[in-house]
């Protein structure tokens, strides 16, 4: 049986970009794999705000991502990478932290280099610990892993204080160290990712948006371009807690209308059907299965 990181190395090491939506919940675990995408990422922004509503600033700690990505894990097929933030502590913890991933069924893990409580890599205020400190959870995070096909994904946000130079310095300490795969987050220019994919030792992701940006952050890229430009993979973190916030937005601002006017609207383009709902979710095979192991009497009493 081929392990969650053995697919995940060979869509990295594949010539095509992988492509790789924002997952924070079950509906989003379901959708990406109904798309028919081949992996996805689960994003610890998007866990933060939609399980704690509180902002990627931190506040998360380990057991509560470990627990959310557990139950995503359980809920769909696709090989996942996880946001392990920054470790939750010291190597010590990275390494621990690596474990608990692992054994969760994940197919990687992200670890980044910025001090905690980090923050989004796209907000102000970000500062980072020393290359040699992130170079020992690296190693750390690698020597933890039982499957040596389970993916370290290392992700440094020096590029805003200190520059595309020691980014990639940076990036190259850490695919020494034991990483497969490295990000330089909040790049700001396409000349960057050009020039960090023709000088990094290891594949290349990055971070994109979708359809908006607010500056400064990075420019919208196709993923048909990012790939020219030697990138390996692309993430949408924000993709899918966006669209579904927006979609909310337009429900409730529709319910405050008709409560307003005492009409009822209908507004079928808002919302899917709850037949489409369970849908989703897979219901038709959770009926099959009753078919298959129910006795004839429980199914009887159940639907006549």
């Amino acid at each position: 049986m081929t392990s969650p990181g053995k697919k995940l190395r060979e869509l990295i090491n594949a010539p095509q970009i992988l492509a790789m939506p924002g997952i924070f919940d079950g509906y989003s675990a379901h959708l990406v794999e109904q798309f028919g995408f081949p992996a996805g990422f689960i994003s610890g922004a998007g866990v933060s705000e939609s399980h704690l509503g509180q902002p990627d600033v931190g506040l998360m700690g380990m057991e509560e991502n470990l627990r959310v990505s557990r139950a995503i894990v359980g809920c769909c097929n696709l090989p996942l990478i996880t946001d392990g933030d920054t470790g939750y502590g010291n190597a010590v913890n990275v390494y621990h932290m690596t474990r608990g991933f692992e054994q969760a069924g994940l197919g990687g893990v992200m670890i980044e280099d910025q001090v905690w409580p980090k923050r989004c890599g796209h907000m102000k205020g970000k500062q980072v610990i020393s290359a040699e400190e992130m170079v020992e959870k690296i190693k750390a995070a690698a020597e933890a892993r039982r499957d040596p096909d389970f993916v370290i994904k290392s992700r440094t946000d020096a590029y805003t204080p200190y520059g595309l130079e020691e980014a990639i310095r940076r990036l190259n300490l850490y695919a020494e160290a034991g990483a497969d795969l490295l990000f330089a987050d909040a790049l700001l220019k396409e000349e960057d990712i050009a020039t960090t994919a023709r000088n990094v030792s290891k594949p290349l992701s990055v971070n994109m948006g979708f359809g908006i940006r607010s500056r400064p952050t990075t420019p919208l890229i196709s993923a048909k371009r990012l790939e020219d430009l030697g990138v390996a993979a692309v993430i949408y973190p924000r993709l899918l807690t966006s669209c579904a916030v927006q979609g909310m937005i337009n429900g409730l601002e529709t319910l405050q209308k008709s409560l307003a006017t005492g009409e009822i609207i209908e507004r079928p383009e808002l919302a899917v059907s709850f037949e489409k709902l369970n849908d989703v979710l897979g219901f038709k095979q959770f009926e099959a299965l009753e078919q298959r192991f129910l006795t004839r009497e429980q199914l009887q009493a159940k639907y006549g």
